[in-house]
Order: structure tokens, then sequence, then C-alpha cells
């Protein structure tokens, strides 16, 4: 039986316009999200993915944005919403964890105030409920002495720490959907790994469904059921994670599963590479947009952009020449 999609993206573009040249970052995305599954977007920066997470909530200047397509949350068209419709969504519906907390949460109120008035905003109760739920969550999120940091600001946290009250912040209201816009970047490598377990218990504690933004394969073994492969602004690979990562179809998903260190490396050996750069999103090539990089391409591949086509149960991708190899073991 297929799983209900919580969240769907249809034929997704954004194009910002505020520039002297508009720049397509998001190109016709298709994804969807099933209750409770972790959904993997994994490639460099600049391919699309945070524009394609801050779109699901419309964060982006809508004077200087424009959005195409549908994006389908819980029954709730979000394109068509505005004003409290749209305020109402946000947080209570789909909520998000920021890449860095200390941008996204306001330096001058206390963290337990922004949560207070994130769940009053949604919810008819009182200063003390609120602040008693606040407590409850620092409590989950593993903050220690929980009652004293409702009381912190910003400043007064570690980063680690404010991740965890971000982390709090965004379950405040219940939301049916978490956004993870990279939420370890920032961290040291300690505290990545406990960020990363606390929001894989939290998500499977919960039944949350998840969308986890990342550059780090591993990151996507650990949390994802699914991954989607992003290049500038199109998903060139989309399926369950042990058949992308063990048998990955396009050429750019083989090139970002052999940059990974591993185990089978030798030390002082140097890591391969995938030669140029991401393209211009101002002036994308006609074919392919990772033909300019890729060391198999044909002259078809400079003239047609191609069409996502299955490859196995639940696994797409958009190359032509549906590429054989099969990544690190």
């Amino acid at each position: 039986m297929t799983k209900d999609k919580i969240l769907r993206v249809e034929q997704l573009s954004v194009t910002f316009t505020g520039g002297t040249k508009p720049v397509r970052a998001v190109d016709n995305v298709d994804l969807d999200v099933a209750r409770g599954e972790v959904l993997a977007l994994l490639g460099e920066s600049g391919s699309g993915k945070s524009v394609t997470l801050r779109s699901i909530l419309r964060l982006h200047n809508e004077k200087r944005t424009r959005i195409d397509g549908r994006i389908i949350a819980d029954g709730t068209d979000v394109t068509l919403l505005d004003g409290d419709a749209l305020s109402r969504f946000r947080g209570k519906t789909v909520s998000m964890v920021f890449q860095e907390p200390m941008l996204a949460l306001d330096p001058v109120y206390t963290v337990g105030r922004q949560i207070n008035e994130a769940i009053r905003r949604h919810e008819s109760v009182s200063q003390d409920t609120a602040r008693t739920r606040a407590l409850h969550l620092f409590e989950r999120v593993r903050i220690p002495s929980p009652e004293r940091r409702l009381d912190s600001y910003p400043h007064e946290m570690s980063g680690g720490m404010r991740q965890r009250a971000m982390i709090a912040l965004a379950l405040a209201c219940s939301p049916k959907v978490l956004l993870a816009d990279e939420p370890t970047t920032a961290l040291d490598a300690t505290v990545q790994v406990q960020i990363l377990l606390l929001l894989r218990d939290l998500q499977r504690e919960l039944g949350l469904s998840m969308i986890f933004v990342t550059h780090d394969i591993g990151v996507a073994v650990e949390v994802a059921d699914r991954v989607a492969v992003m290049y500038a602004g199109r998903i060139v690979e989309l399926g369950p994670v042990r058949d992308v990562l063990r048998t990955p179809r396009h050429p750019y998903t083989v090139g970002l599963l052999s940059t990974r260190a591993h185990g089978g490396r030798l030390s002082g050996n140097r890591l391969p590479t995938i030669p140029g750069s991401p393209p211009d999103l101002t002036n994308l090539p006609a074919g392919c947009a990772f033909a300019p990089r890729c060391s198999s391409v044909t002259e078809s591949c400079r003239t047609k952009a191609p069409e996502a086509r299955a490859v196995g149960a639940g696994h797409t991708v958009r190359c032509i020449l549906q590429h054989p190899t099969v990544g690190p073991k």
C-alpha cells in the first residue's frame, strides 16, 4: 500500500528577478514526502536545496521572486495562502530548523520568550502553560538546566545549545513536516553527531515527516529513507537511499560518491574531484546542465535537457546514458 503523501511539490520553479538578469534557482522540481518519511536533499552549494525548502514556507521576498508550480502540504496549496492563513501555516503545518540559529533567533528576546510567543500565536493558552510547554521542549531536546536556559538570550548559549533551542522552537506547535536546512554545518564534529542523533530520535518518536538538506553523504545515509540529488536547480536522481548510494545512475551522483573519503582509501592518497564548477544559473546550457563537467558526455547531452526516467522501483534519473557505474563500496 502506498503511503499517504503529506507533502507534494509539483513542477516547482523559483526565479529571482531582483538582479540584472533573472536567476532560475529551482527548475521544474517534483518531489513528495510520505507521512513519517525522511527525504534527504543532496548536492553542492548553489544547487537549489535551500531555495526549495524556503519556497515551501514562502520565505523568499515575493516582490523579487516568482514561484511557479504547486506546493501541497497536508492538503493545502501553499502558493495560494497569504496573510493570516500563511502565518498559521508556518510553524503549525510545516516548520523549519535553520542552518545558523544565531541568525534565526531574535537576539533581543530570551529563547524561552520566543518559544512562548510561537505557542501562543497558534494556540489559545496562558503564558504559564506556554512556558511549561517550552520547558518540556527543552527537556526533550536535552538542553542541560532547561529552566534556567529558558531565560537565556541566544548569545549566552553555545552553538550546539542554540541549535537545540532552534529545534525546540521548530517543534513548539507540533508541526506535521519538519524542514532541516543543513542544521549541523556550523557546528564542530562532536556536536554535529549529537544534533544529528537528536533529530533522528525526535523524528522517529514524533512520527514527523522531514526533508533534510545536506551536502554530506554520510548524513544522508544516517537519517534518510530516500535521497534526491540536486544539480543546477533540478532533481537529477531520486530514489531509496540504498539504491541511489549503492548503484548511482547519474554521473553527478557517481562523482559525489567518489569524492567521499571512506575506509577503503589509503591515507595520503588524493581524493577524486568533479572537474569544473557549477553552471551560471543566469545562462544555463541548452542541454544537460552537468554536460560541461561530465566525463561521459555525448553530443546529444549538449542539445536537449534529459527527462526523468525510471531505472528501478521508485528510482528515477535525468540522464540519457542511465549511468551504470556502481558507487564506492
